[in-house]
Formats: C-alpha cells, sequence, structure tokens
C-alpha cells in the first residue's frame, strides 16, 4: 500500500524559446499555481488495483470499475465481443437479480448505471450519494466475481440486437458513419489489434456463442485486471473495509502480458472513396499513423494539430475557408491509444466542391506553415487552453477518478498526473517542428474521399472504391428470443450471504449553494456561485430573445447574429480576437436558441477580469466584418445541407412542425431556411443586435472569485451597456392540431427508423411541470428504470435507446417520446409504446411511487456536484424567476404527491390518443405495415407537404 499526493505545479508557458525566434517574449499571463489533488492507491492480495480520492465538497461518490480489455483483445471472427460484453454486464448478476443493478441505481438516487469501451479498456461507472457507497460497492464487485452463470443463451441473443442497433444508429445510418471502418481497414494490417472497429461487424456479433462469452470473461474480467477508482465524500477506513469485505474473495486470474506497441507502416498512399446514402457534402480525410499516448511525441503532436486547425489564423482555414472559399470546418487532431496513435485531418467541403481541388487546398496550407512555422506566443496561447482543460477534466468526481484510472493503466501510475501536465509543459518549438516532419511531410497516409450518392466523380483522382458490407432490410429476419427464461445455476460460493443488500449510510444532507444576487443600475442581473474546487469560472450571458425576436420572413438571423459576435470587435479582428482569448485560457461561445441568446464560457479565474473585458468588447462592439458575414453564412448553408441527410435531424425538425403547425415560430429551424439564410443581409443582422439590452440580460457566473471579484470584473458593461425601453413578445403556443395523425417521412435504405411521437404540453412554470416528469420516471424518463426501455429495448430489442420527457422552459414545450428502432420493427415499435401507454396509468402503483419518489429525493445530492450543474441552477432561476432555494420547495412537492395524483397525470399526459406521430424511415419496406395499425397516416416530405403514393 502507498500514499500518494499529487503537487501539480502550473507554471508559466513563456520560457518556450526558439533560436530563431526574433520577437520579443510576450507577456506571461499565467503565474505559479499549486493544485493538488490527493489519491491513495493500493492492491488487494488478488490483484485488484484500487484507487481513492477524497473530495467532500459535495455528498457525493463516484465508483468506477475499469478493465484492461478493449476490441484489440478481441480475436479474429469476434469483433466488437469488447463492447457486447460491456452490454451484458449491466443486465443481471447472482445476488442483484435480473435488472438489479439498475432498479438500484434508481432507488438510491444515482446518475444511473453506464460504461464505455474502447480499443484498450473498459469501464463501468455512476455517481451516487454518499450514503449509497457500500450498496455499489456490493454491486460491482457482484458484477466482476457472480455475474457470468447468469448470461444464457436467449439473454445472449437479446443482448445482440441492442448492439447491433446501436452499429444501426451510430455508424450505418448516418452520414460518415462508415469513414472510420475504411480508414482504420487501410491503416492498420488485417492482423493488427486495431484493424477493426470497437462496434464491430454484424456478422461477427451474430456469431458470438455462449462459450464465447464465457472465455472472454474468464480471460479478462478478472481481479488482477481490473481498477476499482472511488471518488468523493466517503470515510476512507470504512471503504477500505467493505472493498476488502466485496472484493478480497473473487480469485485471482492467469497472468495478462501486456501488449507490443506497434504502429503501422504504410509502404504507400492509400486512396480510397464510398458513395455514402447519407451524405449530401463530399469529404476528404486523411490520416497517418503516429505514436502511441504518453510519449513525448504525442504532447507535441497535440500542439502541431492544434495549431494548423484551431482558429482564425490556422493554416488550413486560411487557406481553405478564407482563401479558397471550399469547405467551413477543417479540423485536424491527434488520438493516442495504448498501441499506435493517429493523425487525423478531416474537411467537409462546400456543396459541388471537387476534393481534389481540398487536397490541393491542404498541401498549400502545410507548405505554408513549413515556411512559417509557429511562434513562441502561439505555442504559449495553446498551452493555456490545454491548462483549462485539464482543469474541466477534474471538475468532477467521477473526473477525477477516470483520470486517475487512465494513469494508472496507461501511464503505470495514478501519479502520471503529476508528470502530464509538465510533460505539457516542456513542449517546445523545436518539438513541434520535429513531429511534423517525423510523422507528416512527405509521410505515407490514408485518404478517403466520402461522397454523396451519385457524385463519385468529386472523389479525390484515381481513388479506388472502399469495400463495406451494407445491412439489407429483411422484415421478420431477426432471430426470435424469450429473455423471460431464468438461468438455472449453481451460486458461486462465498463466505457471506452475499444476497442481503446492505443498508444505506448515514443520510447526506442536501448542500444548496449560496446563491448572491445582484441587479445593476442599467437593469442587467447577477447571479452568482463561489466555487473554489478547481480555479477556473464558468460564465454565461443570456439575452432574452433569440428565436421568438425575429422579425418575419428573416428566419435564421438570430443564429447568424450570434455567430458574428465571436468574428472580432471594433479593435480586434477575428484572429487577434481568438489569440487575445486563448492566452488567457478562455473559451467563449455565442448561440442563439428559441428563447434567448448566450454568450457562455470558461477561463482561468486569475484572468477573469481580462476575460469580461474582452466579452465585453465583443457585446458592445462587434466587428460586423462583411467578409465574415458572407463565410457564416456559407457555414449555415452547409449545415443546413447537412441536416437534410441525417435521419434524426429530419425527424426532429418534422416533429417540431407536427406539433406546433408549419407556420409557428416555434416550428422553425434555428439555423432557418436556405432561401431565407440567402436572403439575409448583413443589415439584417444588425438591426437584430438592436434588440440586445440589459435590462433583458443576466450573468450567471460560478467559481473561484467572491462577488466583490466578480462585480468589479463586470465594469465595463455596467458602465458602457445602456439601458433600452424594450421587451419580448412571447408567442401563444395552443395545442394542436391533428392528434392521431402520423408523418411518415421517406429516408430509401435506412437502416434505422427514427420515431418523435408528442404533442405541445407544460412550460416549466406550469405547477404540473414537476410532478408530470415525476409520472415520466416511471414510463420513459428514468433510463433503465423505466417501461419503455425495459420492453423496446431489454425484452423485445427494437432498439439502442428509448426515453420519454416534457421538455419545457418558460414557454409550454412538447411531451416527446423518441427512439431510433430497428427498421424491421417500426409498426412494432410504434404499437408497443402505444400499448405501454394505454396502460401506465392503470398499471402504476405504490411500489412505483416509492421508487419514484426515492429517485427524485435522493438525487438531490447531485445536483450541484459540477460548476455546470451549477451554472445551470442559477440559469433556471434567473430565467424562469425561481427563488434561490427553489430546490427545497420542489422537495417537499415530491414528498407529498400522492398515487391518484400521479394516475391523473397520468391520464392526463400519457394518453397515447393525444400523441402525434413521426415517423422517419425506409418506406418502401415500413409504410404499409405501418397503415395497418389503424392509424391515419400520410406520406410527407420533411416540410410536412403531402407526397405520391410509393410505386408498387
Amino acid at each position: 500500500m502507498k500514499n500518494t499526493f499529487i503537487y501539480l505545479l502550473l507554471l508559466s508557458f513563456s520560457f518556450i524559446a526558439c533560436d530563431q525566434e526574433k520577437k520579443t517574449k510576450p507577456e506571461s499571463n499565467t503565474t505559479e499555481t499549486e493544485f493538488k489533488v490527493d489519491y491513495e492507491e493500493y492492491t488487494l492480495d488478488n490483484g485488484l488495483t484500487v484507487i481513492l480520492h477524497k473530495d467532500t465538497s459535495d455528498p457525493v461518490v463516484g465508483v468506477a470499475l475499469t478493465a484492461h480489455v478493449g476490441s484489440a483483445r478481441e480475436k479474429e471472427g469476434r469483433t466488437g465481443f469488447a463492447h457486447l460484453f460491456e452490454h451484458l454486464l449491466f443486465l443481471e448478476s447472482e445476488n442483484l437479480g435480473k435488472g438489479g443493478l439498475d432498479q438500484l441505481s434508481a432507488r438510491v438516487g444515482g446518475s444511473g448505471a453506464n460504461g464505455s469501451t474502447n480499443r484498450d479498456r473498459t469501464n463501468y461507472f455512476q455517481t451516487v450519494p454518499s450514503d449509497a457507497l457500500e450498496k455499489m460497492i456490493w454491486a460491482e464487485a457482484d458484477k466482476l466475481g457472480y455475474f457470468i452463470n447468469t448470461v444464457t443463451d436467449p439473454v445472449l441473443a437479446k443482448e445482440k440486437q441492442v448492439v447491433k442497433n446501436e452499429k444501426r444508429q451510430s455508424y450505418d445510418n448516418r452520414p460518415y458513419g462508415h469513414e472510420r471502418y475504411v480508414i482504420h481497414k487501410n491503416l492498420y494490417p488485417k492482423d493488427h489489434p486495431y484493424n477493426w472497429q470497437v462496434i464491430g461487424s454484424l456478422e461477427d456479433l451474430q456469431n458470438a456463442t455462449l462459450a464465447d462469452v464465457k472465455e472472454f470473461y474468464n480471460r479478462w474480467y478478472v481481479p488482477n485486471n481490473v481498477t476499482l477508482t472511488i471518488a468523493g465524500d466517503f470515510d476512507t477506513a470504512q471503504t477500505k473495509e467493505w472493498i476488502q469485505k466485496y472484493f478480497g474473495e473473487i480469485p485471482r486470474g492467469e497472468a495478462i502480458a501486456p501488449l507490443e506497441k506497434q504502429i503501422p507502416q504504410l509502404t504507400e498512399n492509400k486512396n480510397l472513396y464510398y458513395e455514402d446514402n447519407f451524405a449530401r457534402l463530399p469529404q476528404l480525410t486523411m490520416t497517418w499513423p503516429a505514436t502511441p499516448e504518453y510519449t513525448k511525441d504525442s504532447y507535441a503532436l497535440e500542439v502541431l494539430t492544434t495549431y494548423l486547425s484551431d482558429g482564425k489564423k490556422a493554416p488550413l482555414n486560411t487557406v481553405l475557408i478564407d482563401e479558397l472559399q471550399l469547405a467551413s470546418n477543417p479540423r485536424m487532431y491527434y488520438s493516442g491509444s495504448e498501441l499506435a496513435g493517429e493523425i487525423s485531418l478531416s474537411v467537409r467541403a462546400n456543396s459541388g466542391v471537387d476534393l481534389d481541388s481540398v487536397k490541393v487546398g491542404i498541401d498549400q496550407a502545410l507548405a505554408l506553415f513549413e515556411s512559417n512555422g509557429m511562434t513562441a506566443e502561439d505555442l504559449e496561447r495553446i498551452k493555456a487552453k490545454q491548462e483549462t482543460r485539464f482543469y474541466n477534466g477534474l471538475s468532477s468526481v467521477l473526473g477525477k477518478g477516470f483520470q486517475l484510472a487512465q494513469y494508472q493503466i496507461f501511464a503505470g501510475s495514478p501519479g502520471y498526473i503529476n508528470e502530464d501536465i509538465k510533460q505539457i509543459q516542456k513542449v517546445s518549438l523545436e518539438d513541434v517542428q520535429r513531429v511534423y516532419e517525423a510523422y507528416i511531410k512527405n509521410k505515407n497516409y490514408v485518404v478517403t474521399s466520402f461522397v454523396p450518392k451519385g457524385e463519385a466523380t468529386l472523389a479525390l483522382a484515381d481513388a479506388q472504391e472502399a469495400e463495406v458490407v451494407e445491412e439489407k432490410i429483411v422484415n421478420g429476419a431477426e432471430e426470435t428470443f424469450d429473455p423471460s427464461i431464468a438461468a438455472e445455476y449453481e451460486r458461486t460460493p462465498s463466505s457471506f450471504d452475499r444476497t442481503v443488500e446492505p443498508p444505506y449510510g448515514e443520510s447526506p444532507q442536501l448542500k444548496v449553494p449560496q446563491v448572491w444576487e445582484k441587479e445593476l443600475e442599467n437593469g442587467l442581473k447577477i447571479y452568482g456561485i463561489e466555487n473554489t474546487e478547481v480555479p477556473l469560472i464558468n460564465f454565461a450571458i443570456t439575452i432574452a430573445g433569440g428565436q421568438i425576436s425575429e422579425p418575419e420572413n428573416q428566419s435564421g438571423v438570430a443564429n447568424l447574429t450570434a455567430e458574428l459576435l465571436t468574428k472580432g470587435t471594433q479593435n480586434k479582428t477575428t484572429a487577434q480576437l481568438e489569440e487575445a482569448l486563448d492566452i488567457l485560457g478562455a473559451s467563449v461561445r455565442v448561440y442563439a436558441g428559441q428563447e434567448a441568446t448566450t454568450l457562455s464560457g470558461t477561463t482561468l479565474a486569475r484572468n477573469f477580469d481580462k476575460t469580461m473585458q474582452l466579452v465585453s468588447e465583443m457585446l458592445l462592439t462587434p466587428r460586423w466584418d462583411a467578409e465574415e458575414f458572407q463565410i457564416e453564412k456559407k457555414n449555415v448553408l452547409t449545415s443546413l445541407e447537412q441536416q437534410k441527410a441525417d435521419p434524426g435531424s429530419i425527424a426532429d425538425l418534422a416533429f417540431a412542425k407536427a406539433i406546433y403547425g408549419p407556420d409557428h415560430t416555434l416550428s422553425k429551424n434555428i439555423l432557418g431556411t436556405t432561401a431565407s439564410v440567402e436572403a439575409l443581409s448583413l443589415e439584417d443582422v444588425k438591426q437584430f443586435y438592436e434588440t440586445f439590452a440589459p435590462n433583458l440580460s443576466t450573468i450567471e457566473v460560478v467559481g473561484a472569485l467572491d462577488e466583490s471579484s466578480i462585480t468589479d470584473a463586470l465594469a465595463p458593461l455596467t458602465q458602457e451597456w445602456k439601458l433600452k425601453d424594450i421587451s419580448v413578445k412571447m408567442p401563444i403556443v395552443q395545442a394542436n392540431l391533428e392528434r392521431g395523425m402520423v408523418y411518415f417521412i421517406d429516408v430509401p435504405g435506412a437502416k434505422q427508423s427514427q420515431l418523435r411521437f408528442g404533442y405541445a404540453a407544460l412550460s416549466a412554470k406550469d405547477p404540473d411541470f414537476l410532478p408530470a416528469q415525476m409520472m415520466n420516471y416511471r414510463l420513459g424518463g428514468g433510463g433503465f428504470a423505466s417501461e419503455l426501455t425495459q420492453m423496446l429495448r431489454e425484452t423485445k430489442g427494437y432498439t439502442y435507446g428509448v426515453r420519454s420527457r416534457f421538455a419545457g422552459s418558460a414557454l409550454p414545450g412538447p411531451f416527446i417520446v423518441s427512439s431510433g428502432v430497428r427498421s424491421n420493427v417500426t409498426a412494432e415499435s410504434t404499437e408497443l409504446v402505444r400499448e405501454i401507454m394505454r396502460s401506465y396509468a392503470e398499471d402504476f402503483n405504490a411500489d412505483d411511487l416509492e421508487l419514484t419518489k426515492g429517485y427524485f429525493i435522493k438525487s438531490n445530492a447531485r445536483s450541484f456536484e459540477t460548476p455546470y450543474a451549477k451554472l445551470g441552477y442559477l440559469t433556471e432561476i434567473a430565467t424562469l424567476d425561481f427563488e434561490p432555494d427553489y430546490i427545497l420547495d420542489q422537495q417537499e412537492t415530491v414528498k407529498e404527491i400522492t398515487l391518484d395524483k400521479i394516475k391523473e397525470l397520468a391520464n392526463t399526459y400519457a394518453d397515447p390518443e393525444k400523441l402525434i406521430y413521426v415517423i422517419v424511415g425506409d418506406a418502401k419496406t415500413q409504410l404499409k405495415k405501418v397503415q395497418d395499425l389503424g392509424l391515419e397516416v400520410k406520406l410527407v416530405n420533411q416540410n410536412l407537404e403531402a407526397q405520391e403514393a410509393l410505386k408498387k
């Protein structure tokens, strides 16, 4: 056992020097800051690594179990197995029982059991109130040591369908979804562990057997290949006792040898293309092999790729966007894994652009870098951003736990968190130039051209067609299974009765943070929470209006106005503004929503005053650059084109039209339409900007400064932003329209159908809003605790995910059921949702009410765990006129609600006869089955305009 303390000395970044750099060294905006993360690491006799990090700022604990196994450990013909196994491990274990983990999570008010798989590791995690820690240790130990006997052939068959649905949703049914598959098949040799995707192939998933599952479990899910991380508010001695009790008798497995590093060697360039059924724009991606993570070169590659593509003056942006106007957002990044790394450069070109011209532009941009290099100022600003990103990764107990486990497994010690920041600091200009020459300049690469269907001529010259296996849609093709069949097995021996769930610990007290408020002379209201966990400030300026304030026939002007506020000030060009923010470690974005325009950001606390000076410039003296305006218009038009091919976007936009009416303000795309955006002028943007006023605005601030420091830093906005005689007119939301109507939008060849069922319902200020959310928890708001998930995913295997929710704000929002389902069960999924909702009110019982109340009360312990959670709380206070301690009143509402009230709400708000249905899928194979449900069905286009019947 060893006790370790990490001291992160975040030193000035400005010591970097270069012999040939003649400019004066820039003034540093950093000071020496000591940031300490303490942890304790030890190992059980069976090899389990344990890392404990204590943080008493909130009454919560993050628990993570990380197995050092990912897709790289799979065998040929069993790709996707590590990820499939991640799914299986959530379902059942000997002592929790079927669905026990999800039920436990709901009862204790947890964030929901979750997991993730990558090439090299699989992790399982959630955050719970601190009184449930022993329960979580018991549950995690049960998964690791008492799981495998519960897996049966029917369980495996059902979960195969879930994972296949995930593949359809995340890869097969979206634009450019097959790109990484093509790249990795050609970047890595066939025998390289990174040759295949983590998700695997549909064929391999289908061929997985129960014997394969047991072999995989016995080889990799053993204590000596697993790290347990616990971070948060706990008693250390007691926690160690629990860990020993529940994990200590799980037997050690066979020794596991590390894999050798395997950086692929390309002997030539590989040039491939693919006609993508869902892409509307051509995309060129170049990928070079690179060094694994945590090597010296990996840090320099992160700096290099950031410099080449991030920001106005980045060479790729300068050439491809400003000079040649071929694309809107080139991206370049380094991604490191355990065995190898990759450098990726991806350019989504504008409509109709030949990708040969994009390749010429890339070559010009790289030549520009070779001629000019980068400066010490560039290096310092990139490192300042990396410092802020580092702190953001530590802003939650799970974030700290994840990082410590990552360093333990892949860098050899949790203490590498200290070395990591030092390596970032050590990167020099010479390092950046060296890795460019070592990995990119004149080096072989894989290049892919993903082009719209029928537009192969846009692909790079001499490209060869890529091999991609496309799934065929066949009704009734999936195997049937009966997941209700219980496994019969002899229990795994234990020294105590593991079927007894541990008791709760001492109930944590809800810590409502101290909220301070201030209204300035110009009507601007400030809401703040002091939070010293990390030396950051998170802030948001919310300006009422947004889309609902757009003039008629100027749809999209709110969005364009927001975008242009980041494109320079009267005193600074776009590039100068970006550099000024970067050097402070600040990031700022501006976006328009339906009811407001929001400027949000994060900065180092020590630089908050300087950041606010720049924010004031952005808000009060925008540059209104004509060239930037044209570039942003082109970006928006590109995004609109992309949306037209994405089934999820199609469904979301059509659903808004269906429930509000096609001409209602809230039914409009926040981006506008192609016609409206093309018609907008810079003068229109300037006129919309005049609707911004301090007396329509609030500022929410969370971070490591007190009220006095915050208000002093906001002085420019106080003094220079003048009050206006202006108000916001809220639109009237009326109940629609054609309830019971099914709008079917055809996307030929879709591998999934996107479902959006619902209607316009409640505002967040409605007295029924919280009670309705409680009613919905067991229906579809509680994740794996919900009926919709249990039936559509866990019982039937129709979908990867389904949920229902009330989405109200100051305006009435929708009640919506949403999912992506396997194409050949579109009608069956629709009818199943209706069946569940028909019986929901009658079936809801006292046990459901107890579970729901327990979740809503106990989950409040997590309400203020991160800076972003605190910022969201302030935003609700500011925009909904809630009291600073409103969560306490809500807690009383939860305690007092009755079973009869829930049933009444279910009959009112969860009535399937009130729903409007939007289905986006393959009409050729699915429309007739939907029509046979007995509902009125219209075949429509994306604007809900009637389409001609399909030809037989």
